[in-house]
Formats: C-alpha cells, sequence, structure tokens
C-alpha cells in the first residue's frame, strides 16, 4: 500500500505528482487485474469522477494530468482501499447512539433494523427546512455509497439517477430515493414488521397508480402536447392524435428463461452451433465476433440476447383505399437456432403504431418506451431465473441489428431519403435526376461501386451516354456522419 500522503494529488503538477501518480497507477492496475475485468480502469479524474472507466494506464494517466483529480479523493475506496474505521461503527452501536434520519446512520454502515431514528413531529413552517437539509444528507449518502459499488457501477448510477428524478411527473417534493428512504425510517422508527410495510408498500403502489393514471388527461405532462385533436371553436375531444399500444418485453423474456426447453435454445448458438468457420448462423459473422471482443463483459455470459428489431408499414384489412395504416414493430433473438428465429412463437411483437398516416420521422416518439427498457437491459439488465440450470443470472440485452426497407430505415435513422442527396452512403456526392412526368428522384452513379476494371464503367450507351471513372464514396461511420451535418 502506498503512504498515506496524499497532498501530492492536489498540489502543483510536477516531477514529484508525475513520479507519485506513476505509483498511483501501478497499484490501480495491479488491483484491477484482481478485482475487476483486468482490461477498463475506474478514472478518478475531475470529470470522470469515478463512474467512468478508461481502457488502458496511458489513456488514465492522461486524464488525471490534464484534469487533475476529483475533490477530497484522499482514500482510494475504488482503487483497494478501505474507507471506513469499524471500530468507530462498533462503539455508535453499543452506546446506543440516536440519529436523526436515514442518512446520518447510512454513512456509518449501519442496517436499518440496528439503529432507532427519531421521527421528529415539527410544524409546517419548519418543513422546507428539513427539506433542505434532507438534500443535503442524501447527496452526502450518494457520496458514501460509492465503495459499496465498486464492481458494478451501473447500479450505483441508477441509484443516482433515482435521487434526481421526481416520485412522479410535477413532484416537487420527493425523488424517487428520497420517497424509500422516508418510508424506511417510518418503518424503522415504529417497528414495523417486513409483512406489514410489504403489505403498505404494495397499497401505496396501487393508489398512486390510480392517481396518477394518464387516462383522464388532456394533455401530456412533461410537454404539454394536445393528447385529443380539437377543431378551432370546438370544445368536443377529437380522436387522439398519437395512438400506440406497447407490449412490455422484459417479462416475456423472463419467462423464455421459466421453460427449461427455451432456456435451453438461448444458448444454442453458444453450446451447439456448428463452428467451422462457415456461415451457418448470425453467430458466425464477422459483426458478432466484433461485438464479442469490444464488449467481453456482455458476450462472457451467452445467456444475453443479442436482438433485430423490425418494423414496416402493412394495411391490416386488405385493401389499399382504406384510410388506415399499421406499424408492427417486433424483435427476433437471434441467441436460437436459425430454425427457430423466425418462428411466430420467438418473434415479439413490442409496438403497435396505428392511424391514419405513417409515423414518419416521428416515429422516435413511438419507440420511446421500448428504447427506455432496451437501455435498461444493456446498461443494468435483470435478474433472470434460468430453469435449465436452476440458476439466477444478471440478463442483459443488445440490438444487435435493424430489419427494414428503405424508407422505413429513413424513418428509423432520421435521414432524408426522398431529396436530391438522398443516398446516405454516398452523402453530398450524391448522383440523382429529377424526373417531371414522374415526380420523384432517381438515383445515378452506382457504376462508381464497381471494381475499377469492371466492364459496365466503359459503357456509354446502357448508361445514358457516360462513362464512369470515380472511386466509390467513402463510407461514414455513425460517429462521422454527425460531424459532416
Amino acid at each position: 500500500m502506498l503512504g498515506m500522503d496524499r497532498n501530492w494529488m492536489y498540489g502543483k503538477r510536477d516531477f514529484y505528482f508525475l513520479k507519485r501518480l506513476d505509483e498511483f497507477i501501478s497499484h490501480a492496475v495491479a488491483h484491477q487485474k484482481q478485482h475487476g475485468d483486468g482490461e477498463h480502469l475506474i478514472c478518478p479524474c475531475s470529470v470522470c469522477n469515478n463512474r467512468k472507466k478508461v481502457s488502458c494506464a496511458k489513456d488514465l494517466r492522461t486524464h488525471l494530468v490534464l484534469k487533475g483529480f476529483k475533490p477530497d479523493y484522499h482514500v482510494w475506496i475504488w482503487h483497494g482501499e478501505k474507507e471506513y474505521d469499524m471500530q468507530g461503527t462498533s462503539n455508535a452501536l453499543n452506546q446506543g447512539k440516536k440519529f436523526d434520519n436515514v442518512d446520518e446512520f447510512e454513512m456509518h454502515g449501519l442496517d436499518f433494523n440496528d439503529i432507532p431514528i427519531n421521527v421528529d413531529n415539527d410544524n409546517d413552517d419548519s418543513h422546507d427546512k428539513d427539506n433542505n437539509v434532507e438534500g443535503e444528507n442524501i447527496d452526502r449518502m450518494m457520496d458514501d455509497l460509492e465503495r459499496d459499488f465498486i464492481e458494478c457501477p451501473e447500479i450505483f448510477q441508477r441509484l443516482v439517477d433515482d435521487s434526481n428524478k421526481p416520485l412522479y411527473p410535477g413532484c416537487s417534493k420527493f425523488t424517487r430515493l428520497s420517497a424509500v428512504l422516508k418510508l424506511y425510517t417510518l418503518k424503522v422508527a415504529n417497528g414495523w414488521s417486513d409483512k406489514s410495510f410489504t403489505a403498505l408498500v404494495k397499497l401505496l403502489s396501487e393508489m398512486l397508480q390510480k392517481i396518477m393514471s394518464f387516462h383522464d388527461l388532456d394533455e401530456c405532462p412533461r410537454c404539454k402536447a394536445a393528447r385529443y385533436k380539437i377543431k378551432a371553436g370546438d370544445k368536443k375531444k377529437g380522436s387522439p392524435i398519437k395512438t400506440l399500444w406497447y407490449l412490455p418485453i422484459i417479462p416475456r423474456f423472463i419467462r423464455f428463461f421459466a421453460n427449461p426447453k427455451d432456456a435451453e435454445y438461448m444458448v444454442w448458438h453458444h453450446e451447439e452451433r456448428n463452428k467451422d468457420g462457415k456461415l451457418r448462423h448470425v453467430a458466425n459473422a464477422p459483426q458478432w465476433r466484433t461485438i464479442d471482443r469490444t464488449f467481453p463483459d456482455f458476450s462472457g455470459e451467452p445467456r444475453n440476447l443479442r436482438l433485430g428489431l423490425c418494423t414496416d408499414g402493412i394495411n391490416p384489412f386488405g385493401t389499399l383505399s382504406t384510410q388506415h395504416r399499421s406499424w408492427p414493430v417486433m424483435l427476433i433473438i437471434y441467441n436460437l437456432p436459425p430454425w427457430l428465429t423466425t418462428k411466430s412463437k420467438y418473434i415479439l411483437l413490442t409496438l403497435l403504431i396505428s392511424g391514419p398516416k405513417q409515423p414518419g420521422n416521428d416515429i422516435d416518439v413511438y419507440l420511446a418506451p421500448l428504447i427506455e427498457d432496451l437501455k435498461l437491459l444493456w446498461n443494468v439488465g435483470v435478474r433472470v431465473f434460468d430453469a435449465a440450470s436452476g440458476s439466477h443470472f444478471q440478463m442483459r440485452a443488445m440490438l444487435y441489428c435493424t430489419i427494414n426497407d428503405f424508407p422505413a430505415y429513413g424513418n428509423l435513422s432520421g435521414y432524408r431519403l426522398k431529396t436530391d442527396k438522398g443516398c446516405p452512403v454516398c452523402g453530398d456526392d450524391t448522383e440523382s435526376e429529377w424526373l417531371e412526368n414522374c415526380g420523384k428522384y432517381v438515383y445515378l452513379g452506382s457504376r462508381r461501386f464497381l471494381h475499377e476494371s469492371h466492364q459496365y464503367r466503359k459503357r456509354k450507351k446502357a448508361f445514358y451516354g457516360k462513362t464512369e471513372h470515380r472511386p466509390a464514396p467513402l463510407f461514414l461511420s455513425g460517429k462521422e456522419i454527425p460531424n459532416e451535418l
């Protein structure tokens, strides 16, 4: 263990600082190889704040030299040191010390059921003052909780998010985290049993769902957009502006793993796939292997799901004259054997968008609940019981690819495909021509993608009287496209 003198961390960044910094990085690398994934290092710089990781020791050194350490990081709890003196904690218990709020005993590392808590019945005049104190205590508690989540920063980040989110839209008095702490305070102060406390929480959940039901709302509580179409001068509600049915995906994934046979199918790509180098399954594709190399923590669990999203507009009534369109959004599970991937039992209908017109570029509004669940499955995951192995595991999922035609691709990506620069690959180099009689653009120049010596490049009569000598346009990545815009 390095010396306890940590003044160098916040002093002048000279030769001595760099020498001690290299010692810290060596210590951090050794700790990460023993307790972490061995590849990514938690960064304690003032920007990353021990909540982000860097890929190598060189990047860690660069962050700390340029940005400095986060404030008051004198004890390296995220890099192998322990912060709290357990003797002091034991003395607090033996002395029967009482604490005035949840945050105070949380900072001492104590359990809810071991400590009596004083609940003051102050008047309303002191309520605002108490809320301010409580807010400061919660912030202090979140700083102290970092030590408990050194191996799972995603869960800590979720707690941080809950400490900033209101209990329900428009609530300014309680956040999600402070509401839970208030309930635990009452439980401990009044000696409630776990059974009675669970019953109370279930009742409150049902009551809040009814109170906060959006059934009677005429506008969005978040953006205040109107829910119904209302004509000028008419007070009657018209038809809904947008209609969506969402079928949650997480409960259905949990049910798949609850069936032993389906649970075995979910690891077919890893245990039973023929790995002879031929493209027999999606798992043989280069993209699959690239993901394995890029996210080893994800690919290390073969039960983690890789999903394909597909959507398109359909006419459910079988007649082109009907003024109605439906856009189903479905998920395909690529963990399965190829003969089951596209079976109706394993294709999940997640969203059903209906209306007289297609959703167009506004489809992102409809995709919001699905995206929220997918982000949860990627960042944190959910605890699932695997009936095949008889054990629990933290199931995660990723969106592996999307399957759609060209117009639907434009809607999903937000790219305008019906202009003179409508090719997403060629971009500004798109060669197009407007056809007056058809009222549409046609895109020329496809010979650019052929080999340089291909015979079609030299043909004039077959291709609007021109030869083609230009190279193919460069394909831009998802990170490069915004720079072009």
